[in-house]
């Protein structure tokens, strides 16, 4: 995909959350928790094969793998535990909250949108647009 056309299709989908009663602020922040996650899974394979810094069980290929009010439910419990972890990545997801509670929302932006592309690869022009 062109980097304009996922910058639009990204500002697509903050008009449905906020048509959803996400305030811009609220969707901007979830995209970033939401993106985070999906970027540190790129990092640990191919071509980087780092560690990641998300503990197993609340990664994304487990949140990829959720759907309905079990993924509405687990990515809060994933966002609490990620606020209690150690360091930096403790830093990061401090008080962190899910702000979408649209389930089916929620699944639409973590298959259709997020995990389609590969983050970690994209110019940082891109992710700054985006």
């Amino acid at each position: 995909m062109t980097a304009p056309a996922l910058v639009q299709k990204l500002w697509n989908y903050c008009n449905i959350l906020r048509d959803d009663g996400l305030s811009y602020g609220d969707y901007v922040e979830q995209l970033t928790f939401l993106l985070f996650l999906k970027m540190a899974d790129e990092q640990s394979r191919a071509p980087f094969n780092k560690k990641s810094p998300i503990p197993k069980g609340k990664d994304w290929p487990v949140l990829l793998s959720k759907d309905g009010d079990e993924l509405e439910v687990f990515y809060r419990h994933t966002l609490e535990a990620l606020g209690k972890e150690p360091g930096m990545l403790g830093l990061i997801f401090r008080k962190a909250q899910n702000k979408i509670q649209n389930p089916a929302l929620l699944r639409r932006l973590i298959v259709d949108l997020i995990d389609k592309e590969t983050w970690t690869m994209l110019d940082a022009d891109v992710k700054g647009d985006a």
